[in-house]
């Protein structure tokens, strides 16, 4: 697969034309500019996330060469597509490595399609920035060399649990998709949550992928009567389920989703039925203007955010950067200072560097443990009131409290 250099293009043009890879091209210098990369799924299951991804990327690099680049040198990014394939990211890290065709390296998406390179990038003992890896247990096999970017999603439902116990809630219902590494990690997490905030796990249920009539599992979730109802999904499965929940009347005191359920599309899916649903999120543009109360710590923990979201609506005009923009931008900040940091290319002088790390990107808070896991990222909660997303959780970045508890359906316009 061969990269191939794009010029006096915008990178929105560049992910429309592009089928095997792309060049970020670096602004014109006398040094050999440092190539960073990978790959990317710039087509297959997972293109949308990978061209989000690829947006916040590049426009690191264009920020960071205008800023003079690392080391006294230019960035140029190297990305060719892996067709959301896990054995085609492995054969195209091993070849950009072992052909000098990248000097730093940016992961794939996905945690099992970054574990297959984390085996390559750990042979060739050089800093990865997953990126794209949320699984815990893929980062304690005694590799070396494979760093989280966002939280791990055992964490992802941590707001809805604590905020159930802070309301006095006392029983929760669990159910997942059963798939290995994503929803499966994200409901075993939030039932060990839930016993640490006290909660009964009263009903831990998965179902097979590519489900889509949830009411034999939602009639058990009502059998229990569970005071909150968490679900470890993917959109589809977010609104079918959240669309039976209704037709069901089945009324639980609080009902919230992972993956999908902060998309703007949920709601336009939904309508009104989606009201009082949280949803968990990573990262939102809304974060920029936000108050509680007078000016929140946005710019101590987002440190440059809002200079980020202006700079996006400007590159892409019309578009919204995304938490998958938004910590591929992230991303490269952390590699970047990481080879600052080192003061050279040295894998394991980045190694050393990265483990030291404590600091805020556009995306977050970043600091990993020995094992490599992100150990200072906060989760969000969102919830839909009067058909807008609004944070609910942490407290320091909510700017209204969370509707509780939600109605039943039956006082529900």
């Amino acid at each position: 697969m061969k990269s191939r250099p794009v010029a006096n293009r915008t990178l929105l043009a560049i992910l429309v034309a592009t089928v095997s890879g792309v060049v970020w091209p670096p602004i014109a210098e006398a040094q050999k500019p440092i190539r960073i990369g990978g790959s990317n799924p710039l087509t297959g299951a997972y293109a949308q996330f990978g061209q989000a991804r690829l947006r916040g990327v590049g426009l690191c690099v264009k920020h960071t060469n205008e800023k003079g680049g690392v080391l006294g040198r230019k960035l140029e990014l190297v990305m060719d597509d892996d067709r959301s394939e896990a054995s085609t990211a492995a054969r195209i890290y091993d070849k950009v490595i072992r052909q000098g065709k990248v000097e730093a390296i940016l992961g794939p998406y996905t945690s099992p399609i970054t574990e297959a390179v984390a085996d390559v990038t750990e042979r060739h003992r050089i800093p990865m920035l997953a990126y794209g890896a949320n699984t815990s247990p893929i980062f304690k096999k005694g590799r070396r060399f494979m760093f989280m970017v966002g939280p791990p999603n055992d964490r992802f439902l941590e707001g809805l649990i604590d905020l159930a116990a802070r309301r006095g809630l006392k029983t929760v219902a669990i159910l997942n998709e059963d798939m290995p590494g994503g929803p499966r990690a994200i409901a075993q997490g939030a039932v060990e949550l839930a016993k640490r905030k006290g909660l009964q796990v009263v009903l831990a249920e998965s179902y097979p992928t590519g489900t889509t009539d949830f009411t034999p599992l939602l009639k058990r979730a009502r059998a229990v009567n569970a005071d909150v109802l968490a679900a470890a999904t993917y959109f589809e499965d977010a609104v079918a389920i959240t669309r039976q929940l209704k037709e069901l009347n089945i009324d639980p005191k609080m009902f919230g989703v992972t993956i999908g359920g902060a998309l703007p599309r949920f709601y336009e899916a939904l309508g009104k039925t989606a009201e009082f649903v949280y949803a968990f999120s990573l990262w939102e543009p809304e974060l920029v203007t936000l108050r509680a109360g007078g000016l929140i710590p946005v710019a101590r923990q987002y440190p440059g955010a809002r200079e980020y979201v202006e700079a996006y609506r400007k590159e892409f005009p019309g578009a919204e950067p995304s938490q998958a923009d938004a910590i591929g931008y992230g991303a490269c900040q952390i590699l970047v200072e990481a080879v600052k940091r080192a003061g050279s290319l040295d894998g394991e002088k980045m190694r050393e560097a990265i483990l030291k790390m404590d600091v805020h990107t556009v995306y977050g808070a970043f600091r990993v443990d020995q094992d490599g896991v992100q150990v200072a990222y906060k989760v969000l909660l969102a919830q839909w009131q009067d058909g807008k997303k609004v944070i609910v959780w942490p407290d320091e970045l909510a700017p209204v409290k969370a509707r509780f508890p939600t109605p039943p359906w039956s006082q529900r316009p």
